[in-house]
């Protein structure tokens, strides 16, 4: 793991946190640094600071996006909605903002190891995806809920797809209007949220409550990994 940040406090704080739920890691306090050694030791899970002295933190996500899909998860004081879209659709995987509770920090690395077992678990070539009680034929193109084929429309279908194909990862709405429509207008938007709704309905015991799929308020979806 590399934790980037250049605020000794914070820095302090992570790597104590990292250290006594025993996860190895490396420390930079700025981003030529965090470029070098992501290079050079390929870390599982990249912990990233946005404010950093030399580079903006939204230019590393895009430099290791270039050679890398190494998990990229930003802590940042920059709380606006913009500036999580812009990191998310720049590669983030994820974005905490400060101030922030170790609590949460080690929930986030859970979410994301966990996406990434599962990753690496599942035969790149299988047509078959499994998460709870829902599972995907994509060869056939159903979708099933407790071994119920689930009545889907075709936007319906494809936007389960894009959810299930990133398990685990914040993705913004212009990345899903993208992939769904080719395309991000406002309208594309409004249109994903009525599509979300009806997709929910069918899947969710309680769509008020949702197991399966998860909103990020202003930025987008999430598709969660059921137990």
């Amino acid at each position: 793991m590399l934790v980037v940040e250049d605020d000794s406090a914070v820095r302090n704080l992570i790597s104590t946190t990292l250290q006594t739920h025993n996860y190895k890691y490396l420390l930079a306090s700025n981003g030529e640094t965090a470029i070098l050694e992501a290079s050079s030791h390929n870390p599982d899970i990249i912990l990233l600071d946005l404010g950093l002295p030399d580079i903006d933190g939204i230019d590393i996500i895009k430099k290791v996006r270039s050679w890398s899909n190494m998990p990229i998860i930003v802590i940042s004081a920059r709380s606006e909605d913009s500036d999580k879209i812009e990191a998310l659709d720049a590669g983030a995987d994820d974005y905490l903002t400060k101030p922030f509770s170790v609590e949460e920090l080690l929930a986030r690395l859970r979410v994301t190891l966990r996406r990434l077992n599962y990753i690496e678990n599942t035969n790149v070539h299988s047509s078959i995806f499994l998460n709870g009680g829902l599972r995907i034929d994509y060869s056939a193109g159903c979708a099933y809920l407790n071994d119920e084929e689930l009545h889907l429309t075709p936007i319906e279908y494809k936007l389960l797809c894009v959810l299930s194909k990133n398990m685990g990862k914040v993705l913004t709405h212009t990345y899903i209007t993208h992939e769904i429509w080719g395309s991000s207008w406002e309208s594309d938007v409004a249109s994903l949220r009525v599509f979300m709704a009806t997709l929910r309905k069918k899947i969710e015991k309680e769509p008020s409550s949702p197991q399966y799929i998860q909103t990020h308020v202003g930025v987008g979806y999430r598709m969660l990994k059921v137990e």
